[in-house]
């Protein structure tokens, strides 16, 4: 793969893309303004993972050595470069959408999410929790993100009130699995004198968080539907996404070891995956 398109991590980018796209279905809208924002999120999370990949060039040595930077493959100042290309490009695409919609508030969310993507990477990430909800907080903006530029490009509130709904139970799987991947970093984040919540408070500790968001975002999601913004078909898609984060849920309190926080951190992607799918077929 070339290098300044893994630098990006596409797939995490498209992730972050896929909440834009499921607000569209989700609103049953597929005009312009929409089609930027998923061009302007893909951008973003692009330009988010480069910044966050420059400040952590130390600790990817050790964790991920074959990341585009650690191995040689792009140099420290050309990666900076290039995250601030993308923040600047993704910007005036959302300063293009509020046009259309008349209202700052898409633009607004593009420059304080790429903002708190910088100072993540430059700081957060190494403070327990706080850049765990940073991240997660980032991932229900993208559903937010998208209900805004459809509710207000059709003057529909419904469509807002749902991207904040989905946007909290994005929230949610997402800090899951992020304090899962911190248990799985620890060693390299240790090497970097980093303060996550399982370098500050251990593995156990850990788990029991991680397990008690996976568990509360699998008693909460059906809410969806008995609130009746998802039809029957969301809850049968959905059981099987449950499945996955309670099992994830079971495998890290069992054992801490990287082997199983990796495992349990994949169930967690793919529980949010189908989850993401519920949705849309919710929306039918």
């Amino acid at each position: 793969m070339n290098a300044y398109l893994e630098i990006i991590r596409p797939g995490n980018a498209i992730m972050a893309v896929i909440a834009v796209i499921l607000m569209a279905i989700i609103g049953k809208n597929y005009d312009l303004p929409i089609i930027l924002g998923a061009i302007t999120v893909f951008l973003a999370t692009g330009g988010g993972n480069v910044i966050n990949d420059y400040f952590d060039y130390k600790i990817d040595a050790i964790n991920k050595p074959n990341r585009p930077i650690p191995s040689g493959k792009i140099s420290l100042r050309i990666a900076r470069n290039y995250a601030y290309f993308l923040f600047i490009i993704a910007i005036l695409l959302g300063f293009t959408i509020s046009t259309l919609v008349n209202s700052w508030i898409p633009c607004i969310i593009v420059i304080l999410s790429s903002l708190l993507m910088y100072y993540y990477g430059h700081t957060l990430k190494k403070i327990a929790l706080i850049g765990n909800l940073a991240v997660s907080l980032l991932t229900g903006l993208c559903f937010i993100f998208g209900g805004f530029i459809i509710g207000l490009y059709t003057m529909s509130n419904g469509i807002i009130i749902t991207s904040i709904y989905l946007g909290f139970f994005a929230f949610l799987m997402t800090m899951a699995r992020e304090i899962t991947k911190d248990m799985e970093d620890i060693e390299g984040d240790k090497s970097e004198k980093a303060k996550t919540f399982p370098i500050k408070y251990g593995l156990k500790k850990s788990s029991y968080l991680a397990g008690f968001l996976m568990v509360l975002a699998s008693i909460l999601s059906p809410i969806l539907y008995f609130n009746g913004i998802f039809n029957f078909y969301y809850l049968i898609v959905l059981s099987i996404a449950i499945i996955a984060f309670l099992y994830g849920a079971y495998i890290i309190l069992k054992d801490q070891s990287p082997e199983s926080c990796k495992k349990a951190s994949k169930l967690v992607k793919i529980g949010m995956m189908i989850a993401f799918i519920s949705f849309a077929i919710g929306s039918f």
